[in-house]
């Protein structure tokens, strides 16, 4: 079996944190699981590639990406590290949960 490193495809670590979010709030399910499902199956090897898909996506320093879900009820933060591949989730949590955070530095 191919590992996601060896394949080009991103790895996406703490899929809990979006299960645990949606368990929360049932509407998000959709949108998550559909959000996760594209990137874990995805080749993004610059921002580029991530705005082409995504045009509302926002970029933050250190790689951070802000994605809106849910019709921008949610927010989803995310870091990423093209080399090898890799997509942590950071953040995810409603428009005022988001309003409270540092999206540059969690």
């Amino acid at each position: 079996m191919t590992s996601p490193f060896e394949s080009g495809l991103m790895h996406v670590i703490k899929r809990k944190a979006l299960v645990e979010f949606w368990k929360k709030h049932a509407d998000a399910q959709i949108p998550l699981a559909a959000w996760y499902h594209e990137a874990k199956s995805a080749v993004w090897n610059a921002p580029q590639d991530i705005k082409d898909r995504y045009r509302s996506a926002d970029f933050l320093p250190g790689n951070r990406v802000l994605f809106n879900m849910g019709g921008n009820k949610y927010r989803l933060v995310v870091k990423i590290v093209y080399v090898p591949g890799v997509v942590y989730v950071r953040f995810v949590g409603t428009h005022a949960e988001y309003d409270r955070i540092n999206a540059e530095t969690i």
